[in-house]
């Protein structure tokens, strides 16, 4: 996923004293199949439907959870690893050491107040009320700069947002950016589609707006009136911005320009006067991610259309802060965008989304605890030995590629190893000396907690930009089941929380943990060579190291893919965007071809260990693969992700990768008339 820090994800879909590796060895995992045959369908043939095949059993008997829009493997684990990291919170909230000062202390106070639902109710609407009347003050662009001033560092208020990052052209330096303004639905296609579904959605969105209106005192006839207008500005909003495909482009969206070029873009605010007393002193230079987008908001600030500006704030403020209020607000919200949008019944555990909450802003205070707890030293181990196998496996793919010229291979290798491999928990962890949580008997509540945590982060950046670019730094906690891969840092990323079943059992052959974590590591080291991360360089610069003739063949080859992906179909008249999902597209393929060739260098250094429930190798590879990616889906979380999710629905990222590798054929025995059979001319071949 294309963001701010350039980070590839593999889904779309956080202090112990003295603690060191040693203790971490003392721990046990205990003993899970590396294949589980009693999810398999042996009525199907492998050659006809594998991912039926593999997961057949699995997929008539489960149900997916009310309160989850999808189910699959990495459902499992992520609940899984939730109930253990959810553990760890309560037993040390149980321990006296852990005061508000602590690191730890400050991660079990935000849980505790997102728990206190009654406080919450009892609070009402009453945390927005001061901004709320500061909205109702603005009268023109001078009071609604002054706003948007106060707003940004606790999170902004629409119109546009800054942050601080690695510059795209010179990754050792932190760049300010400044980005578009904040929209209530989740892509651009939602505003301007229409096709009748997404036209029905952004119907029942402006009732929704209109409904919550109602909560901060508007009449039934004030919030219609309202949402028509709010509706009215995002969609104008939404008009100029790149669309989902375009954004995966980094290069569009590295426009450097002088803050007197930005005020010519955009003379509605007073840009030198903003960033001063935002805290950006001494700036001369800022990152304009979509210069259209600025060009159109000069028009809308110039309409003076103050009424609608205000609207829209108010809007903002709210659906901003439709967590952290009372629970009838946060039930109203769930209702639009929670069932109408993704389909599902019922919300998840408070628990469990109080955890999000946690990982998601202080996650290593509780990563600390987690990796004692959870994370084998062994697995760390093991880990590493995988990954230089699949380095020197890709590194082979590269120097025999027949479409790739000698100049440009030479480029690729260099970046190939200069990737840095990051595995279970940061070196350093994060320093949240300056960040106060308060507990519930301090007075503290989520929606300040929230407040000072943005405030925290806010001058974060601010102390970032006149800094070198630290990339030691860890963008996801230890207990988060993802992966990503950095394109400025040029790093792939394993959280510790990935490394259990399905995707890698320590314990079991090492086929299995091939065709699992394995392929997840080539896909990760895939995303320095998809068509966006590709764009950068060894360094994680944004320059380009192509001849144009390796250049063109590869965007054939990348096409081919897109349409491979573009002609599937997971609903009648829903159709896979190839085009945006080509970036993880690519990361699968290359990952499952590195992978098994890494699975193939470890078989001629170690002993084979010849069939395992009766199959080989080579087909427990392929069987681990499509085991990771079994997923059940509601109809209308499928219509979502095609919009707004880079990556392929979970059934189509578990056997079409394969079905464009010549060694699945031959494991299986794949001949032409058979349902996975694709004509070699028609296989596509990348790294």
């Amino acid at each position: 996923m294309k963001i701010k820090l350039n980070k590839q994800l593999l889904f779309v879909i956080p202090a112990i004293i003295g603690f060191t590796e040693a203790q971490a060895q003392k721990k046990t995992t205990v003993k899970e199949p590396g294949i589980n045959v009693s999810y398999f369908d042996n009525k199907v043939k492998p050659a006809d439907d594998f991912f039926r095949f593999v997961n057949g059993a699995w997929l008539d008997k489960t149900e997916i959870p009310s309160d989850r829009t999808s189910w699959g493997s990495f459902n499992e684990l992520l609940k899984k690893t939730d109930k253990d990291a959810l553990t760890i919170l309560k037993e040390a909230s149980k321990n006296p050491k852990y005061k508000s000062n602590t690191d730890q202390g400050k991660a079990i106070n935000l849980f505790n107040t997102i728990l206190d639902t009654v406080a919450r109710d009892k609070q009402d609407i009453s945390p927005l009320l001061p901004y709320l009347a500061k909205i109702d003050k603005v009268e023109n662009t001078a009071d609604l700069q002054q706003l948007l001033v106060e707003m940004e560092p606790t999170g902004g208020i629409g119109f546009f947002g800054v942050g601080v990052g690695a510059d795209d052209k010179n990754s050792a330096k932190n760049s300010l950016s400044i980005g578009v303004g904040r929209l209530g639905l989740p892509d651009k296609d939602y505003y301007t589609s229409e096709e009748k579904d997404t036209k029905e959605k952004r119907q029942k969105y402006e009732l929704h707006i209109a409904r919550m209106l109602q909560f901060i005192g508007e009449s039934p006839e004030e919030s219609k009136e309202n949402a028509s207008k709010i509706l009215a500005l995002e969609i104008e909003m939404s008009k100029p911005r790149l669309d989902r495909v375009e954004r995966r482009d980094g290069r569009l969206q590295y426009n450097p320009m002088t803050v007197a070029e930005l005020q010519k873009m955009t003379p509605a605010i007073n840009w030198n006067n903003y960033f001063t007393e935002i805290g950006f002193t001494k700036l001369d230079t800022v990152i304009v991610s979509q210069p259209k987008y600025m060009k159109a908001l000069q028009t809308i600030l110039s309409e003076n259309n103050v009424s609608a500006w205000k609207e829209y704030m108010k809007w903002n403020l709210i659906n901003g802060s439709t967590p952290l209020l009372s629970t009838k607000i946060e039930e109203a919200n769930f209702d639009f965008y929670g069932k109408t949008l993704t389909g599902a019944i019922k919300q998840r555990p408070r628990e469990e989304k109080a955890l999000q909450t946690v990982n998601g802003t202080v996650g290593e205070a509780l990563g600390k605890l987690y990796v004692e707890a959870k994370f084998p030293a062994e697995a760390k181990v093991k880990a590493e030995k995988m990954i230089k196998n699949i380095i020197l496996a890709y590194q082979n793919r590269i120097n025999n590629l027949t479409w790739m010229s000698a100049e440009t291979k030479v480029k690729a290798i260099e970046k190939l190893n200069k990737i840095t491999i990051k595995i279970g928990y940061p070196d350093k962890w994060k320093d949240y000396s300056k960040l106060e949580i308060k507990g519930i008997a301090e007075g503290g509540s989520y929606f300040e907690n929230v407040k000072s945590i943005a405030r925290w982060g806010f001058q974060k950046d601010i102390d970032k930009l006149n800094k070198p670019v630290d990339k030691t730094e860890w963008y996801m906690s230890p207990q988060t089941v993802n992966a990503y891969y950095n394109p400025s840092y040029n790093e792939i990323v394993f959280p510790a929380a990935i490394l259990q079943p399905p995707f890698y059992n320590y314990q079991a052959d090492e086929a299995v943990n091939y065709g699992g974590i394995g392929a997840v590591i080539g896909h990760e080291i895939s995303h320095g060579f998809d068509d966006s991360g590709a764009r950068y360089n060894a360094d994680g610069n944004l320059v380009d190291w192509w001849t144009s003739g390796d250049l063109e063949q590869f965007t054939t080859l990348g096409t081919a893919l897109a349409d491979q992906y573009s002609a599937l179909e997971p609903l009648p008249g829903v159709h896979v965007d190839g085009k945006f999902t080509l970036g993880e597209n690519i990361g699968d393929l290359g990952g499952v071809n590195a992978a098994y060739d890494g699975l193939q260098l470890y078989l001629k250094e170690n002993k084979n260990p010849g069939l395992i429930d009766g199959f080989t190798p080579e087909q427990r590879f392929f069987i681990a693969w499509t085991t990771v990616w079994r997923t059940k889906s509601r109809d209308e979380a499928i219509k979502n992700q095609v919009k707004t999710d880079p990556h392929s629905p979970g059934m189509y990222r578990a056997y079409v990768p394969v079905q464009n590798v010549d060694a699945f054929y031959k494991a299986f025995e794949i001949k032409k008339g058979d349902g996975m059979y694709i004509e070699p001319e028609k296989r596509v071949k990348i790294w």
